[in-house]
């Protein structure tokens, strides 16, 4: 059971990090979008990749809680890790009020704070993986 639930929690995290990472590049362009016919495809792409990417989540944040009940236990670093797990939770439902203030036409940050908001989940990934393998604490 221990190594499904590894498979499981590696493919949910490799396919909700591919939305964390690219939801908020969509909003880089919707912040630079001129027209109307663009904006409304930027959108749209925007709204199909939130619901896409949303299951992905649930399930990595599952099967990442349920895994130290089949191995490990509750390490110090499983706890650090579950709460990366968390704020990416965060993360992901701020990409969606944003996404339905870009949807209402109210968004008022700029391009320049999409960019630096899209780089956030990397440091999380990179925190997560650090924990995973060194198992530091």
């Amino acid at each position: 059971m221990f190594l499904w639930l590894k498979f499981l929690h590696i493919f949910f995290i490799v396919s909700w990090f591919a939305g964390l990472f690219y939801l908020p590049r969509i909003f880089v362009n919707l912040a630079l979008a001129q027209d109307e016919s663009e904006y409304a495809r930027l959108l749209l792409m925007a709204e199909k990749l939130f619901k896409f990417m949303t299951p992905w989540g649930i399930g990595a944040l599952v099967c990442g809680v349920a895994l130290p009940f089949y191995s490990f236990g509750f390490a110090g670093w499983v706890h650090a890790k579950i709460l990366i797990g968390v704020m990416l939770a965060v993360y992901h439902i701020w990409c969606g009020i944003l996404l339905k203030r870009f949807a209402l036409k109210q968004n008022r940050r700029s391009h320049r704070w999409y960019r630096i908001f899209n780089e956030l989940p990397v440091f999380a990934l990179l925190a997560a993986v650090y924990l995973a393998l060194f198992k530091p604490f």
